[in-house]
């Protein structure tokens, strides 16, 4: 039986997961959820994730949800599949890995959501940004790019000279936030820009890439 993921191409946290699903050459079902009608709050869906978010994952008889649990059970699932995202033979690089999939989730995220929702989401539910919260994480966002810029100066990517799943979560949310006005937080720092082309320039992301256009103004 196929994998199918339950969500849409603009998502962020659904294409995290379908990143991780073309970077392993995966086939799976992408089955569309029309958010503005609602369908994610409908109990058919709810009982696939009570929390009524998408993506969701359906493995056979397995059902799971948020978007880095399925990444890492894919990367756990598919190890012998396309690339090692999560280094698999070598303790101290797997050891690594987690740490940035927690720096991503826990200091990066954090900042970097908040920008990226006032300045595309809430517009387009009709209500205004507020600039006092995007000036807050950019210099949240700076401070965790600092600490970033220092670590790129010493390997390739965030956990080591390869690339893993602690890269990856970052693309979508960077994908987004390259198309505001603050792009220059990522470019101002060459080896956080290096990084960043680098990344996004994978032929996954890059196939992914074509159908996020949330973030066209």
């Amino acid at each position: 039986m196929a994998l199918k993921l339950h969500g849409i191409p603009m998502s962020t946290c659904t294409t995290r997961v379908l990143t991780c699903l073309h970077e392993k050459g995966l086939d799976f079902e992408l089955v569309p959820v029309n958010l503005f009608a609602g369908e994610h709050k409908q109990p058919p869906f709810l009982a696939k994730n009570p929390f009524g978010q998408i993506p969701v994952l359906e493995d056979g008889d397995l059902t799971l949800f948020e978007s880095r649990a399925i990444t890492a059970y894919l990367a756990e699932k598919y190890k012998e599949t396309g690339c090692d995202l999560l280094r698999h033979n070598d303790l101290k690089e797997a050891a690594l890995v987690k740490v940035w999939l927690e720096v991503e989730s826990q200091q990066y995220h954090p900042a970097i959501y908040q920008i990226v929702y006032q300045f595309f989401v809430l517009p387009l539910q009709g209500k205004t940004a507020d600039q006092a919260i995007i000036d807050v994480n950019l210099e949240k966002l700076g401070k965790v790019l600092d600490v970033y810029e220092a670590r790129l100066g010493t390997t390739k990517c965030l956990a080591g000279d390869f690339y893993s799943l602690a890269d990856l979560h970052h693309l979508s949310y960077t994908y987004y936030f390259m198309k505001t006005p603050w792009a220059s937080l990522i470019n101002s720092r060459p080896n956080v820009k290096a990084w960043w082309e680098d990344i996004s320039s994978r032929p996954a992301f890059k196939k992914v890439a074509e159908g996020m256009t949330f973030g066209e103004k």
